[in-house]
């Protein structure tokens, strides 16, 4: 199949039936997967902190643990992606996430709680690459971004159904209820694999090599000087939303707007909500509209969602504080469903089939790393009553990122790349590197594919 596909035929409507069977077959389990990950997503510091007593130092460094060993996966990952291809990295990435849950369900110290951040980590950082490398694989570029939006908006139904199960079953005085949550979320990793070692065991994801071919490096993806830049702007973007979205927010939660477990949950439900019942909507309105200008867009709601999580403050311990931070999260998740449809699809319309899964893969370390640094950062200001510091930093650190989309990247992005199209006025020529290669197909059915984004 080739990822140079022509336009699709009428919007959304059309998408599912313009899939491949093994891409609906995928997208079908997303939302089993990510109820597992919606349980235990918003109660990673509560778990640590409030459950099993660690200090809120001890535990920003532990989460700091998970996307450290993510960063020290991604990279030979990305190299195993581009000589295995995404399906028998992904096997593996399921069995390491599965072992790092059941060791969490068990983490009465320090080094047991390190061990199952690490395999988590571990996996997460390699499943991101090899997932949106196996989906650039066998979806055309002409309905890629609907694909990457369509299964965003799946994974967030599951993390919501989890996150509002989550919330109201945990309860930090027995410890039982979380153990609990952290095995159904091991078990929810089973579909999947079963279906990458059944349905889909025939599947490449890889571009043919000749015997003896040097495969392509990380310096050779790095002297592209929009890659260099889609660089910085991810790592930007994700100091200041998601690693603070995962850890920070909550710390903030808990320790200064003083909100419950229970509305805890209920803000990460909201954002899941909102993700939901806007993410198609949202696809329709930036579709042929210049990915850059979508982003900066994004980048001013994320302004907007943290400066209502510092309103939530100034209130703590009130029912207006509950809904400040539930505001605040789905204000958050109104810039993801900008985000998310977008950047991946930069991404691989930069990427050619031999750089693939390095290029996904040096995108996802832009991503984790922050990971690493954000929870000591916003554990140490909100432990140290400098939260109106923490709010700012985040305030002024989304402001540049649109900035940096809209100076740096854009004047670097040629129309297709940035997904303007030629139905929308402006020429679309081949985007960059998209070379034709034909994915190794099943005997009795047509390529599959991966539709899985962590």
């Amino acid at each position: 199949m080739s990822t140079s596909g022509a336009a699709p035929r009428s919007g959304l409507r059309t998408f599912w039936s313009d899939l491949p069977r093994e891409g609906r077959l995928l997208l079908s389990v997303v939302v089993v997967e990510f109820v597992g990950s919606g349980l235990v997503l918003p109660f990673w510091v509560v778990y640590l902190h409030e459950v099993r007593g660690f200090s809120l130092s001890v535990a920003g460094l532990l989460l700091a643990v998970q996307p450290l060993f993510g960063i020290l996966a991604v990279g030979p990952g990305g190299a195993l992606i581009d000589r295995y291809g995404g399906r028998v990295v992904l096997v593996g990435t399921l069995v390491l996430v599965l072992l790092g849950q059941l060791v969490m369900s068990q983490a009465s110290t320090v080094p047991l709680a390190a061990l199952g951040l690490a395999l988590s980590g571990a996996s997460f950082g390699v499943s991101f690459p090899a997932s949106q490398s196996m989906i650039a694989t066998v979806v055309p570029s002409a309905i890629r971004q609907r694909y990457f939006g369509v299964n965003f908006s799946l994974l967030n139904l599951g993390i919501g159904l989890g996150g509002l199960l989550g919330g109201a079953f945990v309860d930090v005085d027995r410890l039982w209820t979380f153990q609990a949550i952290y095995l159904v979320d091991a078990v929810t990793y089973a579909p999947a694999l079963v279906l990458l070692l059944g349905p889909l065991r025939h599947v490449a994801g890889r571009p043919p090599r000749t015997a003896g071919e040097a495969g392509p490096s990380y310096a050779e993806v790095l002297r592209n000087p929009t890659v260099r830049t889609l660089t910085l702007l991810t790592f930007v973007g994700s100091f200041v939303a998601y690693a603070q979205l995962n850890t920070g927010m909550p710390a903030y939660a808990r320790a200064v707007s003083r909100i419950s477990t229970e509305a805890l949950g209920v803000a990460f439900a909201a954002n899941t909500a909102v993700i939901v019942a806007l993410q198609l909507v949202v696809l329709r309105r930036i579709e042929g509209r210049r990915r850059t200008r979508v982003v900066m867009v994004m980048a001013v709601v994320w302004a907007a969602s943290w400066l209502l999580l510092g309103a939530s403050g100034l209130v703590p311990g009130t029912w207006g504080a509950s809904v400040l931070v539930a505001a605040c999260a789905s204000v958050f998740a109104l810039g993801e469903t900008l985000l998310q449809p977008t950047l991946p699809a930069i991404v691989n319309d930069l990427a050619t089939d031999r750089t693939r899964g390095r290029s996904n893969a040096l995108n996802s370390a832009a991503f984790q790393t922050p990971m690493v640094l954000a929870p000591p950062f916003a554990g140490w200001l909100v432990a140290h009553d400098l939260e109106g510091a923490y709010v700012g930093v985040l305030v002024v650190g989304c402001l540049a990122v649109g900035l940096l989309s809209r100076y740096r990247l854009e004047p670097r992005l040629d129309p297709t790349a940035n997904g303007v199209t030629a139905a929308s006025g402006e020429p679309a020529p081949a985007a960059h590197g998209t070379e034709t290669t034909p994915v190794r197909p099943s005997p009795t059915r047509s390529p599959p594919g991966r539709a899985q984004t962590p």
